[in-house]
């Protein structure tokens, strides 16, 4: 009697349903900004939602690696990344910071305009409001160096290691500590981004992982997956969250091989929608916490608030994002790519 086969795990598929995988990130960065009591007994699971920026950034890595193999240019590159996000960061951005603009000094205004071009404000006091976009931004700079040198040196694929071993230092060497380390969030996802870069060429080459492989990916998710809750729901506030955000790399990967065979199976119409908000992941990112989620009646409930907040954010996303492709056409035309 022989045992049934298990399917191999085709990694093309990460990019045959990243616009899903995008759109489910989304939903649990939103849940994770919902807000919830301490004691509820949701409260650790909800804070997993955390780990969509970090699949996010993963998958943002393959795509860019997509992109530079399809056309390895600088200014190409640059042009693109800039027009997809940079209009809709001025544009948000613009909104939020100007009504909160106080004084009138030189100093203030140099902030304000540090504010809307780069968000100086994360760089400097590690300021959250929208802090993924510096942070994204920062990292394009610096993948087209990357992908160069990995193609010409593929030893060079281990510099995430290197990334993980910087997160250490930067919360234990009191030097580094004190210089940068109220850029913990920012460090601690670097190295998931990098790692998806590395793994851009295996999914372009449609690799596979042996079919009996699904075992170790589940036991990798549940360890990590079930440790991070217990870190938050038992011990939240009193751990390093650079931690956590090393648990959220084995986490992450396992959580989009896994939705991936979800999204096999799932309607056409649910693909359609997971993809939908995936599209417009960018500017919900940019919407859904201060124009939406702010203004939103703690007295709802978590569930209530999550359906409006998302109900309100995708047609609004949808508009920004309209606008954003008009103008990054007109732009396209004097760039002339």
């Amino acid at each position: 009697m022989t045992m049934l086969k298990i399917k191999d795990i085709e990694l093309a598929n990460i990019s045959k349903y990243r616009g899903e995988l995008m759109g489910a990130a989304m939903l649990f960065i939103i849940l994770f900004h919902v807000s919830l009591p301490r004691w509820d007994a949701f409260f650790g699971l909800r804070r997993m939602g955390n780990v969509g920026v970090d699949m996010f950034l993963f998958l943002s890595g393959i795509g860019l690696w997509f992109s530079w193999v399809k056309n390895p240019s600088y200014k190409h590159f640059y042009i693109r990344r800039f027009l997809r996000i940079y209009p809709a960061w001025l544009i948000i951005a613009s909104l939020y910071y100007i009504p909160h603009f106080h004084g009138f000094s030189f100093k203030a205004w140099a902030y304000l305009i540090g504010e809307i071009t780069f968000n100086i404000g994360f760089w400097l006091y590690d300021e959250l409001n929208f802090w993924y976009i510096p942070a994204i931004m920062m990292l394009y700079l610096f993948a087209p160096p990357y992908m160069q040198l990995i193609r010409k040196h593929p030893v060079y694929r281990w510099l995430p290691v290197v990334m993980i071993m910087w997160c250490i230092l930067v919360q234990y060497v009191t030097p580094i500590h004190h210089a940068v380390g109220h850029l913990e969030i920012f460090w601690s996802r670097v190295p998931i981004f990098f790692i998806g870069i590395n793994m851009g060429e295996m999914v372009r080459q449609k690799q596979t992982m042996d079919g009996a492989s699904i075992w170790m990916i589940w036991l990798m998710f549940l360890m990590t997956l079930l440790s991070s809750i217990f870190l938050e729901q038992h011990l939240h506030g009193a751990f390093p969250l650079y931690v956590e955000r090393m648990l959220y790399i084995p986490l992450t990967i396992t959580t989009i091989l896994l939705l991936n065979r979800v999204f096999r199976r799932t309607p056409k119409c649910v693909n359609k929608g997971f993809a939908f908000i995936g599209a417009l992941s960018l500017e919900c990112y940019l919407i859904h916490i201060h124009f939406v989620l702010d203004y939103l009646p703690h007295s709802w409930g978590y569930w209530p608030i999550f359906m409006v907040c998302v109900a309100i954010t995708l047609p609004v996303s949808w508009i920004l994002m309209k606008i954003v492709v008009w103008i990054s056409s007109k732009l396209q035309s004097l760039c002339k790519i």
